[in-house]
């Protein structure tokens, strides 16, 4: 008996060996950020890093981007939907602080990043087949560029919608300057400086989403759209407005800007911010303080930056507003990497053992990035560090941008971050 014990016992460590083992690459094992999988005839993105709203990052990027290109030229492969895990956000934005981190050090993921978000912002633009976008939950920034530029937007009453770049220093990148001066009137304008935030059926209302389809109804228009054959757009579209005239909810309710639709015109139509500014505080309305109250916490720079960007916009093609789009990201990194790398040269020279007294109390002090820019002329790349800082990291909602105002954003600062970067411009 204590012998059929101890046989049994010894058959019984190698299976709780391997147990053990199986259960280390278990616990090991790491969810892909993204899922590119294919659904009868019908190609399925789903962006699957919900626990951080599906932050879009380069390593997701540079998944989508080659699949939708094999895609497209796949006669197997009728359509694309894109959307999202977790219930909460399609994508809340861009991986900004890994960005900002990466253009503290001169790393290259400063550029590769927006180079490369841009240029699948352009091939979803351009994409020969219907491509259709579930905007279910938070939409922001660049989950609007996976989305907003595709021939299909279905927003459900879930969705939130905005583009809040001025307030981290920013603008409203991923192709906003071509799709927010489309939109009606002076509406994209006044999203794109204030960062007003639209939900659920208000996010067609305003004509960033194509379609409303209520969320119980979603997992259902996905079995329904998989499931035809060599679609055409017209058959699609079809397909959405039958589930849109289905969902009912908040139907009766008008729009959320409805009310101030004619004063947004004729307040966000001057020909400058500060005309703006004047014409809010001349109103002098509830609605108009209150504009007025937003636009003194954003960034200057980005509020000049942005208004000019959407100008310019208006008139041209998606990609010539990305290739624009990509010499505004840079003017948002370059100077503070230089003033990164000068202040990882002072902060060598006072970590020397050799290096002490008076002047090593002073250079201590210096090597604070912040004291730095006290010495040094307005940096363009200063104000998106400072409100990723004051807004993601820190979070005390209090950055100190450079310049402090719009009378001291100069023209010609303005004009510089405009400027071609030759043969580091983008190009398609």
């Amino acid at each position: 008996m204590a012998l059929m014990v101890l046989t049994s016992a010894c058959r019984l460590k190698p299976l709780c060996r391997l147990q053990r083992i199986q259960a280390h690459l278990m616990s090991g094992y790491v969810e892909p950020e993204v899922l590119l999988e294919k659904v009868g005839r019908a190609a399925v993105i789903t962006m699957n890093r919900p626990k951080v709203l599906n932050a879009l990052n380069l390593s997701m990027i540079r998944r989508i981007h080659p699949q939708l290109q094999k895609w497209e030229s796949d006669p197997e492969t009728d359509m694309v939907i894109i959307k999202a895990a977790g219930g909460k956000a399609f994508c809340a934005g861009g991986d900004i602080r890994a960005v900002t981190e990466a253009g503290k050090v001169g790393d290259s993921l400063a550029q590769d990043f927006f180079r490369e978000e841009y240029m699948l912002n352009n091939a979803i633009g351009s994409y020969r087949k219907p491509y259709v976008a579930i905007i279910d939950g938070i939409t922001m920034g660049g989950g609007v560029g996976l989305s907003v530029h595709g021939r299909f937007r279905v927003a459900t009453e879930k969705t939130l919608f905005a583009m809040p770049e001025t307030a981290i220093g920013l603008f409203p990148d991923v192709g906003g300057g071509y799709f927010l001066p489309r939109l009606r009137g002076k509406l994209g304008l006044f999203l794109a400086l204030t960062g007003f935030r639209l939900r659920g059926r208000d996010v067609q209302r305003a004509g960033v989403a194509t379609h409303f389809v209520e969320s119980e109804k979603i997992p259902e228009l996905e079995q329904r759209l998989v499931g035809l054959k060599s679609p055409s757009d017209s058959d699609v579209s079809r397909l959405l407005d039958s589930f849109q005239a289905q969902s009912d909810l908040d139907s009766d309710q008008p729009f959320v800007l409805d009310k101030h639709t004619s004063d947004i015109d004729r307040m966000f139509g001057s020909s400058s911010v500060e005309g703006i500014l004047q014409n809010l505080k001349a109103d002098g309305s509830d609605f108009a303080k209150k504009q007025v109250q937003i636009l003194s916490r954003m960034s200057p720079t980005s509020l000049k930056v942005t208004f000019r960007q959407l100008q310019a916009g208006a008139a041209m093609s998606l990609q010539d507003v990305l290739v624009m789009e990509y010499r505004l990201s840079q003017a948002c990194m370059v100077r503070t990497q230089r003033a990164g790398k000068f202040c990882n040269l002072l902060n060598s020279i006072w970590r020397r053992d050799d290096f002490s007294g008076p002047a090593a109390g002073l250079l201590s002090l210096l090597v604070n990035c912040r004291l730095i820019g006290l010495f040094l002329p307005f940096q363009r790349g200063h104000d998106f560090y400072e409100g990723v800082r004051a807004v993601l990291i820190d979070k005390d909602q209090n950055p100190r941008w450079s310049p402090p105002s719009l009378d001291q954003v100069s023209d010609r600062l303005v004009d510089e971050c405009f400027a071609s970067l030759g043969e580091k411009d983008l190009r398609f």
